[in-house]
């Protein structure tokens, strides 16, 4: 498929979903779209939609499964625009087959060139924490506290009937989940995914669905995205044992499609009983689907971020998966940004 054609598909996907505003080197939707010729209502060529592009241009694990679509600027390039290259370019996808662990350097936020004196970065070796405090502070950091976001569900939790609803442990509700034939996903699938960590964690991940090497393994976030992820937590001195991870669905959609409404909602009452179960103090939502499932919208993870919303009484913060960071570099300083948030709460709810 061509550059072009990429490029078509991930901007109607994104207008579709009701962006306005994309991070292509400051252009909106609607420029870069007059831009390589399409027209709203209307299409310049065919576009295949078999596996439509998310909003971070992939969701899940399984960043080796979706087509690469690093040729958009050379598609931009080619209708006549004239992007600013950034500092890098994003990450080819890699094979799921036994991928290579992200070079430490590879995992820094994008950052402003200084204004101020430079400060030395530490060796390649140093952890993320480390490289990422090294570099000089975005100008572009929010400095106002974060704002109040969306509130769904009360303090008192939502009654959950049935076998699920009466799961007294996380053990229990994973034998449930292993079992469950509640939509079609499991004819597909090769072993469920319930999720994994400390049981009474104060903090929580959720993800999006599982991918190729979480569907082989049974584990959450478990292929590179995964790695990122880990080495993410530990910037905040928190290890994979220490939280509780996990997925809205439990079982991989079939070729790492996007979860359809009624699989969501078939998973539902798993997700709403295993927060209750762990009680978090906070829940980091990694990705879209993962925030728009939790906190009941359609609203773009650029209009979710920066906030703190309520899940039943727990903050919720939204941030990108960490699949879409492996391809969208510019997205690793906010990410940054949102898991401190995060951190912070956690800290305050402790004290």
């Amino acid at each position: 498929m061509s550059a072009e054609d990429l490029l078509r598909r991930y901007l109607e996907q994104r207008r579709e979903m009701g962006e306005t505003e994309l991070v292509l080197d400051g252009l909106s939707v609607e420029e870069v779209m007059k831009l390589v010729g399409i027209k709203r209502g209307g299409r310049a060529a065919p576009v295949e939609r078999a596996r439509p592009l998310t909003a971070e241009s992939d969701n899940r694990d399984s960043v080796g499964e979706q087509p690469a679509s690093s040729g958009w600027r050379d598609a931009l390039r080619a209708s006549g625009a004239t992007p600013v290259p950034p500092a890098r370019e994003a990450p080819r996808a890699r094979s799921d087959d036994a991928p290579p662990p992200p070079d430490d350097d590879d995992l820094l936020p994008e950052i402003e060139p200084p204004t101020t004196p430079s400060v030395a970065r530490p060796p390649r070796s140093a952890p993320f924490a480390e490289q990422v405090e090294a570099e000089p502070a975005s100008p572009h950091a929010p400095k106002a506290p974060p704002a109040p976001g969306l509130v769904v569900g009360s303090a008192d939790g939502e009654r959950i009937p049935g076998e699920i609803g009466a799961a007294t442990d996380l053990v229990q509700l994973a034998e449930l989940i292993r079992r469950c034939t509640r939509c079609d996903l499991y004819k597909t699938a090769t072993n469920a995914v319930p999720g994994e960590g400390n049981p009474h964690a104060g903090f929580m991940c959720v993800g999006e669905a599982p991918g190729a090497q979480e569907d082989a393994t049974g584990r959450p976030f478990y292929g590179q995205a995964g790695q990122l992820l880990t080495k993410i937590l530990q910037a905040v001195n928190l290890s994979r044992e220490e939280v509780f991870i996990l997925n809205v669905l439990k079982h991989r959609p079939p070729g790492n499609r996007n979860p359809l409404p009624e699989e969501m909602g078939a998973c539902r009452p798993y997700l709403v009983r295993q927060v209750e179960l762990v009680a978090p103090k906070v829940i980091l939502a990694l990705g879209t689907f993962a925030a728009q499932s939790l906190l009941e919208t359609k609203l773009s993870i650029g209009k979710l971020r920066g906030s703190v919303h309520r899940y039943h009484g727990i903050p919720v913060i939204v941030t990108y998966h960490p699949a879409a960071l492996l391809r969208n570099p510019a997205w690793k300083r906010p990410t940054w940004e949102d898991v401190q948030l995060a951190r912070r709460i956690l800290d305050g709810a402790s004290a």
